[in-house]
Parts: structure tokens; sequence; C-alpha cells
């Protein structure tokens, strides 16, 4: 048995943290690296920013893994690191791996749109609808390295928003998977029944640590996304999403279970037992719903100035990068309609100690009460 949370502690890496990752921080952990002599680079962003890729193994299968490809969704490059860090320690489980697998890691592919904390590149475009056309530097680089690893399957590695919940219970969608659709029929080729099969194993693995917190993500088929493009070349090709867990903004706990994933997945593929998970497992995963707000504030009729005729409030936070941090700012985003959400926190304003709450809470008391 595969001990995910001492593995995971034994692994972390301490020196890159929170929401705000760039190559600036991940460059520091690649050079010091035993893999540092694997590491190349493959191009330059918009900006001129390099782009690395990282080789580790030396086994037939190979497996291809990017991440940040929306500058804004580092928590999957946190934890592609903290796989990295694994792969460095001699075990059983490692030298197995190495042996049987070739792993190459981008682990950010958009660079510009990282140091800017946005989900674009410096062009203004979404890498995630340029799959064809092709028309950035970044999606250029993606598609060259793809065609000449050939990879056995592809890890593409997301952050999802916080208003996602699990089917339609008050779950928060902390971890979704999606097996990409091919063709707008949704059909189930030799390739997609093997990234069902994979997400199966792994969703296993995270039941016993966030159950009822995994999600299927929406698969509606877009040639230009490219899990869908390579999904259409036949390589089983895997979406991560990396969503919200209960008080965990920085999304550390969040890197946990995709690490979870990361080695579940790789120590299948590498064992050759995907036949062991099947696709109703698959299929048996909840599709993502949208009824979560990150705050619900009560009985703020006649207490709000800015809000004065509503009862209660719906805010989710704007993610905003001020100097080298990202500031969680809220918005006002629902009036009426609260009772069809869910909230990851709620406050009551008949409550003496939530109204001090949010007096004291500069951002709150600007977007509520006017001040």
């Amino acid at each position: 048995m595969i001990d995910f949370k001492q593995i995971f502690l034994s692994c972390k890496v301490g020196s890159v943290v929170g929401r705000y990752v760039t190559n600036e921080h991940v460059f520091p952990f690649l050079e010091a690296s035993i893999f540092k002599n694997e590491n190349k680079q493959v191009g330059k962003s918009v900006l001129g920013e390099p782009i690395k890729l990282t080789t580790i193994g030396t086994g037939k299968i190979k497996i291809l893994m990017w991440s940040q490809m929306h500058g804004n969704e580092s928590t999957t490059t946190k934890a592609v690191l903290d796989f990295i860090s694994f792969l460095e320690k001699p075990s059983n489980l490692q030298s197995s791996i190495l042996e049987k697998c070739t792993i190459q890691i981008i682990p950010i592919l958009n660079p510009d749109g990282a140091k800017a904390y946005t989900r674009i590149n410096a062009n203004k475009i979404d890498l995630n609808r340029d799959a064809q056309e092709r028309t950035q530097p970044e999606s250029k680089i993606l598609r060259k390295v793809y065609d000449e690893f050939k990879p056995d399957f592809c890890f593409n590695l997301h952050d999802q928003r916080t208003i996602f919940n699990v089917g339609k219970t008050n779950k928060p969608a902390t971890v979704s998977f999606l097996a990409p659709a091919f063709n707008e029929e949704r059909d189930i080729s030799v390739s997609r029944k093997k990234s069902m099969q994979l997400i199966a194993a792994m969703n296993g693995v995270l039941q016993n640590f966030i159950p009822g917190q995994v999600g299927r993500y929406d698969d509606g088929f877009n040639a230009n996304c490219v899990g869908d493009a390579f999904q259409m070349l036949n390589t089983p090709t895997i979406l991560f999403e990396s969503g919200h867990f209960p008080d965990d903004y920085e999304r550390e706990k969040t890197r946990e279970f995709i690490f979870y994933s990361l080695l579940k997945g790789v120590e299948t593929i590498a064992n050759n037992s995907l036949n062991n998970f099947s696709i109703d497992a698959y299929f048996e995963i909840p599709e993502n719903g949208k009824q979560f707000l990150d705050l619900i504030i009560y009985n703020t009729k006649n207490i709000t100035t800015t809000y004065p005729n509503a009862d209660s409030l719906g805010i989710l936070y704007k993610e905003v990068l001020k100097g080298k941090k990202v500031v969680f700012e809220p918005v006002v985003t629902e009036v009426k309609k609260i009772d069809n959400f869910y909230a990851h926190k709620t406050l009551n304003l008949l409550n003496n100690n939530d109204l001090e709450f949010v007096k004291n809470n500069y951002l709150l008391s600007t977007a509520l009460l006017g001040n």
C-alpha cells in the first residue's frame, strides 16, 4: 500500500507556496534538482520568458505533463514540483517509475501569464483555445514537444474556480477530472477509455481523503482545446482541475490531493494496471455543479448602505495581484437568488461578532457599507 500522506509530507517543496508562482519561483528548484542536467529550454514566451522542459526516467512508457497553460492556475505546478521531489528520493516505487516510464514536464507553459497572474498570455490569447490554429509561440512549443515526444499519456493540469460543487451536493469540487471528448458525439474511443480508467484509479485514492469532493468536468467537445485535440490524435489525455478545499484559498491542501492524483496516475500507468478500473467508475463521479459562492451574508437589510434593500448578499472573491501577492477582493454577485447557492463561509449581521468582522475587514466594509 502506498502511504500517500507520508510521501507528500516528505516531498513537499516548501520553497514554492501560495497562489503566485512564476519562473522566478520554479527555476531555482529545477536547477537544484538531481535531474538538472535533463532540463532544457524549449522556447520562449511572447515576452521572451524561457519555457523549460524537464525529462525524468528512461522507460518505454512516455507521459507528458504541462501546467500553467493558464498563468493564474498554479496549484498543479506546485504539485508537479512535489512529484519531481518524490522522484528524487530512492524508493521501490520511485525506481519502478523511473525504470518503466519517461516523463516530460513543462512546469509553466505560460510564463507571461504567470507573471501577470492572468489566464491569458501576453497577446491576450487563451492558449487552451489555440490548439488547432496555434497562433501563439507557447501553443507551438507545446505541440512541438508533443510531436517529438509522441507521448502515450498526457496530463493537462489546471485550476478551477471556487464556484464548483460536486453534483447537487453542498460539497466543493476540490478536485475535478475529465476524459476529454474527441468528437461532438462524445464517443468512447480506445484512448478516451484509457483516460476514464486512469481517472477512476485516481478517484479511488482521493475518496479516502476527500470523500464526495471529486467532480467530473463538463465534456462538451471543443477541438480548439488542447485536451480534445490530443484525444483526437488518439493520445489518452486527462484534464486535472484543482478546486477549493475549505479555508484553503492558497490551495496548499488541494496541492496535496493533486500530488496524490499524479502519484497514483503514474503508478497505475507504470504497473500497466489500467484494466483494474472500469469506465463505469468514471461515470459514477458526479458532474460539477456551479452553486457555490465564497461568502453569503445574511440580514444585511438596513445595515449595508450599498444595498439597503437586500436581505442577503452573495459574494465571490476576485483574485487581484498586488505586488507579488494575490489578494482576494470581495465582489457582490448575487442579491436576489441567494437560496440557490451554497457558501464556503456564511455571516449573519444580526450576530454582533459577524457584524464586527465585516466592519473591521476593510475590503468587505468597503463593498457592503460604502466606507
